[in-house]
């Protein structure tokens, strides 16, 4: 029996696909597993028991992923599962920022005393008049789930677009427009749109990236959305790229005392992925990964550790090692079930940074002399029976 704990409200949809090896808890010290949205886990204590985390989104700026790591708990993700309702929202920030929407919306609230209110608004319309996205260059920075989807769309609209990821995956490439132009650099995206989004982790790379220096390269009147994280934009930088006429609008989903009611900032409550199908979808891939890796050890879409997949284990065993990616490792561990005369069946290593993960297939069953061998090996953070 597996034991899991929300640290936030998850979608029934997806607590509904636990099987009956799993229950509930509401007690942090007794969870195998741990399901949490935007909860913060910086200040919690990891019990020694924990085995993973999944984050019902795909941020994780909220889960200490290198103390996870050291512990050997796995954090997953759920990458591309609200791309779609994010994708909404970017196509509604840019209509937004091109037209003034919401000028025009406010104008009628302020004026719905006025009985002539419709010839008045005739004459007003003028102040709130936009530009069309047709025609217009967009750069979309960062093709992931989200920024493909984003790029497709624009495309379709009538948009001339331009994409820049050096890390672009091949399922992301294989799903990208044709049409879309391959920048080289992010400096041409910058000299060349007319709109930028940004669809990019918070990394050190990227903390920062969109400020002065990058401002002063883009056109005059650009328009930026940001929904990724608030923190890869000097927000303050930006402010005065905005008073100085050489940002037109930016677009924000991340409400901060910095852009909340500047002028020249549309700035929305964190709503790209609050919808009931993101929600969900994200529920439902989240409790799948936890089931897969704590009934059998393998691991997809996880942010600390690489993916690794073996299918359900036939043999009589299998056991899990957590540990640095440094040499001679392998070694060690074959070694140690070579001394115990344990036949090993199948066996997969992969690495991810400063981590890698070993699992493998027996003919037999470990035993508890065997865990502490191998625990005991310099660069081991743990052992894990998975059966």
């Amino acid at each position: 029996m597996f034991k899991y704990q929300c640290l936030n409200p998850i979608a029934a949809v997806g607590l509904e696909r636990f099987t009956d090896l799993y229950e509930k808890t509401e007690k942090g010290e007794e969870a195998d597993g741990i399901l949490v949205r935007s909860a913060s886990m910086h200040d919690m204590e990891l019990p020694d028991n924990l085995l993973a985390v999944a984050r019902a989104g795909a941020g994780v700026n909220n889960i200490p992923l290198e103390k996870c790591a050291e512990k050997g708990i796995v954090v997953f993700n759920t990458p591309g599962a609200n791309a779609n309702g994010v994708k909404e929202m970017v196509i509604a920030g840019m209509l937004l920022a091109s037209r003034d929407i919401v000028g025009g919306i406010n104008w009628v609230s302020a004026n719905k005393d006025d009985p002539d209110i419709a010839k008045t608004a005739e004459k007003a319309k003028k102040n709130f008049a936009g530009t069309e996205l047709q025609d217009k260059k967009l750069g979309v920075i960062g093709l992931g789930a989200i920024g493909v989807k984003v790029a497709n769309v624009a495309k379709h609209m009538g948009m001339e677009v331009y994409g820049y990821d050096p890390y672009v995956s091949v399922h992301a490439a294989w799903n990208l427009s044709r049409d879309v132009k391959h920048a080289m650099n992010v400096e041409e995206i910058y000299e060349n749109c007319d709109i930028i989004t940004l669809h990019l982790p918070l990394i050190d790379s990227t903390k920062g990236m969109i400020g002065k220096e990058a401002i002063a390269k883009m056109k005059d009147g650009v328009i930026l959305l940001n929904f990724s994280r608030d923190r890869i934009v000097n927000e303050e930088e930006l402010l005065e790229g905005i008073k100085a006429g050489k940002v037109r609008k930016y677009v924000s989903d991340f409400a901060n005392p910095t852009t909340a009611g500047q002028e020249g900032c549309i700035v929305i409550p964190h709503l790209g992925a609050s919808t009931e199908e993101s929600e969900e979808n994200c529920a439902k891939m989240a409790v799948d990964q936890l089931m897969n890796y704590l009934q059998n050890g393998n691991i997809v879409n996880s942010v600390n550790y690489p993916n690794c997949d073996m299918g359900v284990c036939m043999q009589a065993g299998r056991i899990a090692i957590f540990h640095k990616n440094i040499a001679n490792m392998i070694t060690k561990f074959t070694a140690c079930f070579g001394d115990q005369g344990i036949n090993i069946t199948d066996m997969v290593n992969k690495s991810k940074g400063e981590v890698a993960y070993t699992m493998l297939d027996l003919e037999s069953q470990i035993t508890e002399e065997m865990i502490q061998k191998l625990q005991s090996i310099n660069g081991v953070f743990r052992v894990r029976v998975v059966k």
